[in-house]
């Protein structure tokens, strides 16, 4: 067996988990990648002896874990786990149906957790591995109208991966919460985004955010998803990687727009903030 890295990717039949599995395969990494058709996967990467195409449900418990021992069985092992499959719903908190955000909470969160719970037993016993969870910008930043369970679902990523880092620590397993800015992939193409099944006119807003992803940013993103594949392929060679990695300048701008903003408000509110403990007797 290589001493090479097996990296097991999900949502890798297209956008940055594809770009990401013919970067390793180029640098000569043993991969195994997940999608809902093992055939979009073939179809774009063709035979390859490092490569193992897995077709999986990741909404389905039993069908994550046949995938994971399938691949531990391939390849004897797991050494880098990236919880990338995920897509964007878009349309205002009313308008959204609970199937429509309880679909997006189902890939975005429960896939993810479905491949840590199967995966991170082996990290456990071998006492190392690495995990990258991609989130997004959104994860941090939720001021988006139209985009709330989106970026909420991000948010979710982004808090299981805190505790998730802090749990695997002890057994030398590093963690690292990616939030990517906006990279040229087809993820907001109309193929990929899902938009409310019944609209209601009066979100304006909604609209004109939705319009401008799907017409104007959309092919114009800035990011580069082959710097991003290079990218976290380095950051699983460093000894100490970071945990918050955010991934862009647009995604450095916003974060620090963020934080700036909850510091200001923090601090107007602090009198309010720290007045609910009990009186104290003198």
């Amino acid at each position: 067996m290589k001493s090479q890295k097996v990296w097991f990717v999900t949502g890798a039949s297209r956008g940055l988990g594809l770009t990401l599995v013919r970067e390793l395969l180029a640098q000569d990494y043993l991969v195994v990648a997940t999608s809902r058709t093992k055939q979009a996967l073939e179809d774009e990467i063709g035979d390859h002896e490092n490569f193992l195409p897995l077709e999986v449900d990741i909404t389905n418990d039993t069908d994550v874990n046949r995938a994971v021992l399938s691949a531990i069985d391939y390849f004897g092992r797991i050494d880098v786990l990236v919880n990338n499959a995920g897509y964007g719903q878009t349309g205002a908190l009313e308008e959204l149906s609970d199937l429509e955000t309880r679909r997006n909470y189902d890939v975005n969160v429960f896939g993810s957790l479905n491949f840590i719970r199967h995966i991170t037993p082996y990290f456990r016993r071998q006492q190392s591995g690495h995990i990258f969870n991609i989130a997004s910008i959104g994860g941090l930043v939720g001021n988006f109208p139209a985009f709330g369970v989106y970026c909420s679902t991000k948010f979710a990523v982004a808090g299981f991966t805190e505790a998730l880092a802090v749990e695997m620590q002890p057994f030398g397993v590093h963690t690292t919460l990616v939030y990517p800015g906006y990279f040229r992939t087809e993820f907001l193409s109309e193929n990929s985004i899902h938009t409310a099944a019944n609209p209601i006119a009066d979100y304006i807003s909604a609209r004109e955010t939705e319009a401008a992803h799907l017409q104007q940013i959309h092919g114009n993103q800035a990011n580069d998803p082959q710097r991003a594949a290079m990218l976290l392929i380095e950051l699983s060679t460093i000894p100490n990687p970071p945990f918050h990695f955010l991934m862009g300048e647009d995604a450095y701008e916003l974060a620090k727009n963020k934080i700036s903003s909850l510091t200001a408000e923090i601090e107007k509110w602090k009198s309010y903030t720290i007045s609910t403990g009990f009186e104290q007797s003198h």
